[in-house]
């Protein structure tokens, strides 16, 4: 008596609608085999793809009839579709079945595949399902394609979105907190140029930043957080980047200057000095003698460490800490400015502002002369292409690189823009932080003490063992001590005649007076 496996396979709960449920196989299968006279080993459910032959139910059946050979003589299903809907494999595991002595075989297609004449209707059989297949992944390919190009995300939101659905059943993403805010610090952290990408996703990782560092590496990368949808290169059509749909979570500007800090085009060159409470000028100071820069450490005493700012040179310059800080403490309070006069600060950096303001405008008008410039290259390459100048390739290249560029400066155009309308709150609170600068500066932690030294002076210190100097300042903290002078000297009678204040800011290669720094 002939044995046979049943094979009963289903990859979507749609295929019950057509047929092919599992009960719907069996019956047919069992009907068959008592009509025939066959015995029925087992039966094999299986709920997988048929692309390829990796299917669990299968693997396990065909490692029993390699171990049990001779149990069995054929292998049953409905139709070929249900054994394969890859030719290539098909053959392949035919001539291993045929190996192991047993014949796969289709109820509802049979052939005799020892007859040469049928491998025609086999590889029609087998092709058949492969080319629908083939086609249904197109069709979805190019769907998917076009919903893209229209600027929607398809698939599972990244970190940061969330998927939703409207009212009339549209897919879209939008933005979700905390984690939306937690890849917006990390992309203008990346951009400073500070940090490594691990230190920063380390940090966002304690923070709150649902996400592994392998992953991490794959979506920084992606254009979806500044508004834009990726297309990947298809054929003759090169990879490029349309708007999406969604809301970005940081600017375009940010976006591709975080990918430059990436790719290495802008390194920064600039080394980040970490430092101790107990000297927060590490790094600020230059040696009076050699010119190089101090260091600092602490060498331990019978009861306390004591700190110094030292030079590694042969030069043997060395100077206690606590006097340099102190010193420093009374420079500051040089700068501190009077309460009563300021609101006359306030007004008089508002007009040195707007003067200076101008140099943005120029940056605008800059900006928009570029625009105009990448705008009318895409009109000539268009122009170019349909009078057979140049081929179609071509001219998406151009517009892609160009599209690039346009979208870098409007993000700069758009930094550039904002920020101006609120001058006057950003310099009433400068003038009040520095109303008692030595005091704000007394009750900053490490960073917030560098982030004021930094700040006032551009260029490093150098201290002689009695004073702090420097050859240049901050801009405004200059003109504050010029008008510091002025007022105070009016006050205390000492300056008679009237004074023009020019609203300009003077060159920054002017040394200060060596009384006060």
């Amino acid at each position: 008596m002939i044995i046979a496996d049943l094979y009963i396979r289903v990859s979507t709960d749609e295929q019950a609608d057509k047929g092919y449920s599992q009960r719907n196989q069996e019956e047919v299968l069992q009907r068959y085999c008592f009509s025939r006279d066959i015995a029925v080993r087992k039966v094999v459910y299986e709920d997988h793809s048929a692309k390829t032959f990796i299917r669990p139910a299968w693997q396990k059946l065909l490692t029993e009839i390699k171990k049990k050979r001779g149990q069995t003589d054929l292998v049953l299903f409905t139709k070929w579709d249900r054994f394969s809907r890859n030719a290539g494999d098909a053959y392949q595991m035919i001539k291993l079945l045929s190996d192991y002595g047993v014949e796969p075989q289709a109820i509802e297609q049979p052939l005799d595949i020892t007859i040469p004449e049928n491998k025609m209707m086999l590889a029609f059989y087998l092709a058949a399902p492969e080319v629908e297949n083939d086609r249904r992944a197109l069709n979805t390919f190019h769907g998917m394609r076009r919903a893209r190009k229209e600027g929607r995300w398809m698939g599972p939101a990244p970190i940061g979105y969330a998927n939703k659905v409207t009212e009339d059943g549209k897919k879209y993403i939008c933005p979700v907190e905390p984690q939306a805010s937690l890849m917006r610090w990390v992309y203008e952290e990346l951009s400073t140029g500070k940090w490594y990408i691990d230190q920063i996703w380390k940090e966002a990782f304690e923070k709150g930043l649902k996400t592994g560092r392998k992953n991490f590496w794959q979506v920084i990368r992606n254009p979806i957080y500044c508004g834009r949808i990726p297309i990947s290169k298809f054929k003759d059509e090169e990879a490029h980047t349309v708007k999406g749909q969604h809301d970005a979570i940081v600017s375009e500007a940010v976006f591709y200057k975080a990918m430059d800090i990436l790719d290495r085009r802008n390194k920064p060159k600039k080394t980040t000095i970490a430092s101790l409470d107990m000297l927060p000028l590490r790094g600020f100071l230059i040696c009076p003698k050699c010119g190089y820069m101090l260091s600092g450490s602490a060498s331990k005493g019978c009861k306390k460490h004591y700190h110094y700012y030292h030079c590694f040179s042969k030069c043997g310059v060395r100077y206690n800490a606590d006097k340099v800080n102190q010193l420093f403490i009374k420079e500051l309070e040089k700068y501190s400015i009077d309460p009563v006069l300021n609101e006359a600060y306030s007004m008089i950096l508002k007009q040195v502002y707007q003067a200076i303001a101008g140099e943005d405008n120029d940056q605008i008008w800059n900006v928009k002369k570029q625009l105009e410039e990448f705008n009318s290259r895409i009109t000539k390459a268009r122009d170019k292409m349909l009078n057979d100048v140049i081929l179609d390739f071509e001219y998406r290249k151009i517009k892609s690189e160009c599209e690039k560029n346009i979208s870098i400066l409007e993000g700069k155009l758009i930094d550039l823009s904002k920020g101006k309308e609120n001058i006057g709150d950003l310099i009433g609170k400068a003038t009040k932080m520095i109303t008692n600068l030595s005091e704000t500066y007394l009750n900053a932690d490490s960073e917030g003490k560098r982030r004021i030294i930094s700040s006032m002076y551009p260029q490093n210190l150098t201290f002689d063992g009695i004073q702090h100097r420097t050859i240049r300042m901050n801009e405004a903290i200059r003109v504050l001590g010029t008008l510091k002078t002025v007022f105070e000297g009016k006050k205390k009678g000492q300056i008679k005649q009237k004074f023009d204040l020019p609203t300009m800011v003077a060159g920054s290669r002017i040394e200060l007076p060596t009384s006060g720094l």
